[in-house]
């Protein structure tokens, strides 16, 4: 499991500098997320994505939920109240929530995918300001070090704090 640590810097130099040290601390390159404003230049920093940007996985999750349950009472109505040229299937109640769970999941991670990221809300004005944002999941267990090396080697850098959990699987 990883978490999520979270440092405002100052500017896209010491970003750089800050990344090259969390390479060498092992922390895998493809964990690593940086958030700058629109039209700076990234050149060798590993760039938030649209998983990081976007309330993609949220959405999908909260259309799952829903979908699925959307499904099952559909299945469960169409149980209890069959067309009459139908007989009633206790299987149609499983197929009717599997269905509504994909297409719920499905609908409602397209519509997430242009959704900004509801947890980086707060740091979009810091942003706009120019400074820069970095995202790294780390394993729990290696939070305190990370965190501690980047407090040491750069005072500058503001501990924003940690997401609990992470998605296992981006």
């Amino acid at each position: 499991m990883r978490r999520r640590l979270y440092f405002l810097i100052q500017s896209l130099a010491e970003t750089r500098l800050l990344v090259d040290e969390l390479l060498l601390a092992r922390v895998d390159y493809g964990h690593i997320h940086v958030l700058a404003k629109e039209g700076a230049n990234m050149q060798n920093l590993p760039e938030a994505g649209l998983l990081q940007k976007s309330d993609l996985i949220h959405g999908s999750e909260l259309g799952l939920v829903v979908g699925g349950a959307t499904g099952f009472l559909t299945g469960v109505l169409a149980y209890l109240y069959p067309p009459t040229s139908m007989e009633p299937m206790g299987l149609f109640v499983l197929v009717a929530s599997l269905a509504g769970a994909f297409i719920g999941s499905w609908s409602s991670s397209m519509i997430a995918v242009d959704v900004p990221n509801s947890q980086l809300k707060e740091f979009s004005a810091k942003i706009a300001d120019g400074n820069v944002l970095l995202m790294a999941d780390v394993p729990k267990e290696r939070v305190g070090e990370i965190s501690d090396m980047i407090k040491a080697h750069h005072p500058s850098a503001e501990d924003q704090g940690i997401e609990p959990t992470m998605p296992a699987f981006p």
